[in-house]
């Protein structure tokens, strides 16, 4: 008679005595220190991502109240300084225009460096009152040809033009502009604005921008607002337009507005050349040359004005390799401003107290440093282990009400969107996991610190991805689209969810399950746009 033989009879009996003694001793030692070690740590963390989120909303709230204030009382820019348009005197003829310099700097842009030359030239200012400057540090000889070509091309038709090159890239972007700046032929310009490579001025912008400069001799900047030609090209896009709105529509118009102090965001903007000058020139210290100027020029006691109206055409990143190597940039970089400036903002005699703590603590720790590190540790990190250890609580308000009306608060910039909210809400909670670790790269000046990545820009590469010439990358390469970190996480996050589904009181695992798909497919890289490759 045949004996049954079952999974269990299989395994030798040492190896079954062992894994059960190993299980029991893990849970042995389990117990032994969560009671006294893991739950006090863990209620530690949700008091501290608690006083975080109301930090945030704080800060939110004050802003929200600031723009309303600012949208029904204030006087517009024109109102509350001097302005008025600049126009051909009779006797003096262009004289009466200041000498403006047009910074293009640019680097492999064989996507869009036609975009930028040719919106420049045509920029409705007197030629002999302008000086375009094309600073072209491409390594690709290709494209430094394509874009000297251009140059000459615009040169023959009059407008006034120079193609420069240097030897090295040494300070990047700044070392660029402030290289540009030591040029002989611009020594009589007043005034220098900036275009990165993809963004297209209307021909108005200097009619409009430097009647500010002109009148009011205290204002250094005037800053434009940004508009995106490719919104709409997928969700990614979608995402970081939200978020960009919600800067531009609330960030700087109440900086603006109420302090004359907001960070300049490195392009479509105009610099009174002496303001640079007096505040030290371009640094390349950090990977935000552009905010680093502004705070020094602001720490001189010059002021800044927004101009909402002043729109500039210009390209999101479609892809999201592009757009995380453009979120490290902007989330290390002005960690690492904070604490090279920090006690400089603090000893400075020029400027109000109010001011100084509106920059240090309202514009540096709140928006660039906590801004990240609460949605990542208390969403991604703290509110998941809380459900594997039921000892410790998060209160409602702090875990959704309050986070509801950050959410909300962050919708005014693009009302279109607001169906989207919630998709933005779980991106964001993906893209603040790189947004943290940029931050404490930045704040602990770590390895990565200094990474200057130019943002990919495709121009009229999706116009084109159906050519039959245009050579296609592959759809799938495990190198280009595995991310095994935010794999990682929605493992993590996944278990929990089970776990809370399982035993849990308070129905976290619908939003834990979102938030594991969230991370799932970013890991997989299926989000933003496959181009054609070369």
């Amino acid at each position: 008679m045949a004996e049954e033989v079952t999974a269990t009879a299989m395994i030798p009996e040492t190896f079954q005595g062992a894994r059960d003694d190993m299980a029991g001793q893990i849970g042995v030692i389990w117990e032994l220190i969560k009671a006294p070690l893991i739950v006090p740590l863990l209620r530690l963390s949700v008091y501290v991502c608690l006083a975080m989120t109301l930090m945030l909303f704080m800060e939110r709230l004050y802003m929200g109240v600031v723009i309303i204030l600012v949208k029904l009382f204030w006087k517009k820019p024109d109102k509350r300084y001097k302005w008025e348009p600049i126009s051909e005197d009779l006797e003096i003829g262009n004289e009466a225009f200041p000498v403006v310099l047009v910074q293009i700097p640019m680097f492999n842009e064989r996507e869009v460096y036609k975009i930028s030359i040719g919106a420049a030239c045509n920029l409705s200012w007197p030629s002999d009152r302008l000086v375009i400057q094309v600073l072209d540090d491409s390594t690709d000889p290709a494209v430094k040809d394509m874009v000297e070509k251009e140059c000459q091309r615009w040169a023959s038709k009059g407008i006034n033009i120079r193609y420069q090159i240097r030897e090295n890239r040494g300070g990047y972007k700044a070392g660029a502009l402030k290289e540009g700046l030591k040029r002989d032929y611009v020594k009589h310009c007043e005034y220098v604005v900036i275009f990165d490579a993809d963004f297209r001025p209307e021909p108005d912008y200097l009619r409009r921008a430097i009647p500010f400069l002109a009148l009011n001799s205290e204002i250094a900047l005037v800053q434009g607002r940004w508009r995106f030609v490719n919104s709409d090209e997928c969700l990614l896009t979608r995402m970081q337009e939200m978020s960009l709105d919600y800067h531009f529509t609330v960030e700087q118009e109440v900086g603006s507005a109420t302090h004359a102090f907001f960070g300049f965001n490195g392009t479509a903007g105009v610099w009174r050349i002496a303001a640079i000058n007096e505040a030290g020139g371009w640094k390349d210290r950090t990977t935000v040359e552009d905010m680093d100027l502004a705070v020094r020029a602001s720490l001189k006691g010059w002021k800044f004005v927004y101009l909402g109206d002043l729109q500039v055409k210009s390209e999101l990143p479609s892809t999201f390799k592009a757009f995380r190597f453009q979120q490290h940039r902007w989330s290390c970089g002005p960690a690492n401003l904070f604490r090279k400036m920090v006690m400089e903002i603090i000893r400075n005699k020029k400027v109000t107290l109010f001011k100084k703590v509106y920059v240090i603590y309202s514009f540096f720790f709140v928006r660039k440093i906590i801004a990240h590190m609460v949605t990542f540790f208390f969403f991604c990190v703290v509110l998941p282990l809380t459900i594997l250890v039921p000892e410790v609580e998060v209160p409602k308000w702090g875990a959704i009400y309050i986070p509801c009306i950050i959410t909300a608060m962050n919708s005014v910039g693009t009302p279109r969107s607001v169906h989207l909210l919630f998709y933005w809400i779980l991106f964001e909670n993906v893209m603040s996991l790189h947004r943290t670790k940029a931050t404490f790269i930045g704040l602990l000046e770590a390895g990565r610190a200094n990474e200057w990545v130019v943002t990919e820009k495709l121009g009229d590469t999706l116009k084109n991805k159906s050519n039959p010439k245009a050579p296609k990358r592959p759809l799938f390469r495990i190198g280009d689209r595995i991310n095994l970190v935010e794999l990682g996480f929605g493992a993590f996050l996944f278990f929990c969810g089970c776990y809370d589904f399982l035993y849990g009181k308070h129905n976290y695992f619908i939003y834990l399950f979102l938030q594991t798909l969230t991370f799932t497919i970013v890991g997989f890289g299926y989000i933003g746009t496959i181009v054609p490759g070369s």
